[in-house]
């Protein structure tokens, strides 16, 4: 038993009164300097949470090791364990595409939960210590972040290690169950495996190794029909900072069919029939609270499968102008709206393409971002034009005939653009990846645009907008214009959901150059306040941007901010669970000391 803990009380009990644990307080938790250092006893991590003694750190290390397992634990104690920077084999301690110090945004140690009462009984015992914790599920938010925690310091929860099982597939309600480590990869390879991909499909965001649910409560997108992957979640299991287990929508109705077996925990006990098939339930929707934030920890989730069509065709339409998204989006709107465009499809900016095929230096010897003529010069080279459309028709032949039809149509408006299936070609590699990734099937040949520069690493600057050539085309200007200032290309792709467009802008940067960073910083932020004053806000953000980003949700004098922190602190009254997630703090942090800076100018 921990020597924290009094005898009688379970490990992680936050009622016990331990001799040396943290005590409570009314004082904010402090932002010091967290320029790692070692600590003056050996095995002490590099950075020690805020607020934490290295003598209550280490109990609390020892009393998670009780827990979890010695092989579960690890500390963070040296430098060389920030090493790890491939989407591949993916850092679970710090952020692997940082814009700011390396250093800055790390874990203090890693625990890997072997269940979820594993995960109920860490939540307790980090309540007892009052230990921030950063829960992730594979550690692959690229862009955003990647495992990285917001407070330096803080725990991190592994997730995905252990609890990494595709608990059912169902063909006859098409859905299926995970837990937080099945990636996108894992749940096709078993859809294959079982001779199921005839009648089911899975839908994949462009790279398949993230989790399913990790992907889905940051609502991240993917590109079938199916794209929405938060719309189509139903059901989760959730832990909640005080380890009290919940389930949403259906799950919170026993189901009689399967009476509470004796000597199994509540989250053992089958589910409802129906939680996977109704996402509501009864009264309050609770599952939003669990979206991009820091009220609980998801164990189990289910997602819809898409029923296979009973046919498809991927295709890829060249708009030579730069002009030409303006008329672009225009045609879209009213073929996405009347669901002519089925899938969700993107409008790719030649540079995102050049980039998947070649880094800079395999077009041009220049630095400075690349200039029209140059990318007309790329365009002409590749094949493809400035803007390249791409997306899929479903259903049988006689279906898939009548759609193409009316989209060609469309788009023939467009002087100059043409129409290119798959099958006719070899010349476009990125039209054979998206005829993959539109059916459901993952891959990893996108990570190649990260490498448009040395060392390459990236932001996501994810702006909301509707659907029309006016507002895409201003976008694409001042985002182009700001990106010439800050001396990096544009790469970019609209991508169209139902009613709006994410416009997502891949920053991409030397992460071992400081300038290049700091550039990208500036440009980022920049584009943020740009963005907030034509009316539109990001989707998304790096862990750098949260508290800006949160910031121009500012309505009513930030309502909706207070509304989430009034839950935050009623739900998590010592702030222990990744505390300063997307701008939501709890009343022991001072919001206005944790801000992150940044270079107000070049």
């Amino acid at each position: 038993m921990p020597a924290t803990l009094k005898s009688g009380h379970a490990a992680g009990d936050p009622n016990a009164d331990g001799p040396t644990s943290k005590p409570s307080s009314s004082k904010k938790i402090p932002n010091l300097p967290t320029q790692p250092k070692k600590s003056q006893h050996s095995g002490g991590p590099l950075t020690l949470p805020p607020g934490i003694t290295s003598e209550v750190y280490d109990e609390f290390v020892a009393a998670a090791r009780q827990i979890v397992g010695e092989q579960n634990v690890t500390v963070i104690t040296d430098a060389a364990q920030l090493s790890l920077e491939h989407y591949t084999d993916p850092s679970k301690v710090h952020d692997m595409h940082n814009v700011v110090e390396k250093t800055y945004f790390v874990a203090s140690a890693v625990l890997c939960p072997r269940d979820v009462k594993d995960v109920q009984d860490i939540m307790k015992l980090c309540n007892h210590f009052e230990m921030p914790v950063w829960p992730f599920s594979i550690g692959r938010n690229t862009g955003y972040g990647g495992a990285a925690p917001r407070v330096p310091g803080s725990v991190a929860l592994d997730l995905g290690k252990n609890m990494n099982k595709i608990l059912e597939v169902n063909v006859e309600g098409a859905f299926a169950l995970v837990e937080p480590g099945v990636t996108f990869f894992d749940l096709h390879e078993y859809l294959v495996k079982n001779n199921l991909r005839d009648q089911l499909w899975i839908d994949v965001p462009d790279i398949g190794g993230g989790s399913i649910i990790g992907n889905a409560v940051e609502r991240g997108v993917g590109y079938t029909p199916y794209g929405d992957h938060w719309m189509m979640h139903c059901g989760m299991e959730v832990v909640l900072p005080s380890g009290e287990l919940i389930r949403t929508g259906m799950g919170a109705l026993p189901d009689p069919s399967h009476p509470h077996p004796d000597g199994l925990r509540p989250d053992q006990v089958p589910g409802n029939r129906a939680w996977q098939l109704f996402n509501y339930g009864f009264g309050p929707y609770n599952d939003g609270i669990f979206s991009q934030s820091n009220l609980g920890i998801v164990t189990k989730m289910g997602i819809w499968l898409m029923p296979n069509p009973g046919g498809y065709q991927a295709y890829l339409i060249t708009l030579p102008k730069d002009e030409d998204l303006h008329t672009a989006l225009d045609i879209i709107r009213p073929l996405r709206l009347q669901m002519v465009l089925q899938n969700v499809p993107t409008l790719r900016h030649i540079l995102l393409d050049a980039a998947v095929s070649g880094n800079k230096k395999s077009y041009t010897h220049k630095d400075e971002p690349l200039d029209d003529e140059e990318l007309d010069a790329i365009a002409k080279k590749l094949k493809l034009g400035r803007w390249n459309f791409y997306g899929a028709v479903y259903g049988p032949e006689p279906v898939r005939k009548v759609l193409w039809s009316v989209i060609k149509e469309a788009f023939s408006k467009i002087e100059g653009a043409k129409f290119i299936l798959p099958e006719e070609t070899k010349d476009h590699p990125v039209l054979q990846t998206r005829s993959g990734t539109l059916q459901g099937i993952p891959s990893l040949d996108e990570l190649a645009w990260v490498n448009w520069l040395p060392n390459g690493a990236h932001l996501f600057f994810s702006p909301i907008a509707k659907i029309t050539g006016d507002d895409g085309m201003l976008q694409y200007s001042m985002t182009k214009k700001r990106c010439k200032e800050a001396g990096i290309d544009f790469i970019g792709t609209f991508t169209i959901g139902m009613r709006e467009m994410h416009h997502i802008v891949c920053i991409v940067f030397d992460r071992y150059n400081k300038e290049k960073r700091d550039r990208a910083h500036w440009l980022i932020r920049t584009l943020i306040q740009d963005a907030a004053e034509h009316g539109w806000g990001e989707y998304r953000t790096h862990l750098a941007l949260m508290d800006q980003i949160a910031d121009t949700y500012s309505f009513n004098d930030n309502a909706q901010r207070k509304l989430n922190e009034t839950i935050k602190n009623a739900l998590d009254p010592k702030g222990i669970l990744a505390p300063g997630k997307n701008g939501v703090w709890p009343s022991n942090y001072d919001r206005e000391a944790w801000r992150i800076p940044g270079p107000d100018s070049l």
